[in-house]
């Protein structure tokens, strides 16, 4: 991202959430280590602005260094494509929930893509114009893959309450 420009851990926090959520959760747990770890490698340099009453705000910007080192990553051939997935976790475990529970994850699962939906929504109707392919390809694949998932929740939500009615009905 600090390719694009210079950002502080703050704007590439919101820069995360308007673009990058539904595939790459990333908080200021994950965001100001990073930031830290890529400049004590020499990776992005970091300029402390002073503000008034406040602590002074930390500007990150990629280095030649860095540059070198992205585009050095982007040459894998075979990238790992992981699938992190609490939702999908607690499903394995449904049949030891109560029926209503699972609805409520079901139906939790449901808003989120639907939250997805309306980011795509904005970005396509504010700023997707000015992105590159590759920016547009990931838009797509995440409109494409949040479709299936709702798709496959409503057509086979029923797989799940069956049997945890059934182990209510027999507790």
């Amino acid at each position: 991202m600090l390719n694009d420009g210079k950002a502080s851990g703050y704007d590439l926090k919101k820069q995360f959430e308007s673009s990058f959520a539904h595939f790459f959760a990333a908080g200021f747990g994950s965001i100001y280590p990073a930031l830290s770890s890529l400049a004590e490698q020499g990776l992005v340099s970091c300029q402390e602005i002073p503000q008034q009453g406040k602590p002074d705000r930390k500007v990150y910007e990629i280095t030649a260094e860095g540059r070198r080192y992205l585009l050095k990553a982007l040459e894998n051939p075979a990238p790992c494509h992981k699938v992190r997935s609490e939702f999908l976790a607690m499903m394995c475990f449904a049949h030891l929930m109560q029926p209503e529970s699972v609805e409520t994850v079901l139906n939790s699962r449901l808003d989120d893509i639907e939250r997805f939906k309306k980011m795509f929504a904005d970005i396509e109707a504010n700023c997707m114009h000015e992105w590159p392919g590759g920016m547009k390809f990931v838009l797509g694949f995440g409109k494409a893959v949040s479709a299936a998932m709702e798709k496959y929740i409503c057509e086979n939500r029923y797989l799940l309450l069956e049997e945890t009615q059934k182990q209510s009905a027999s507790a």
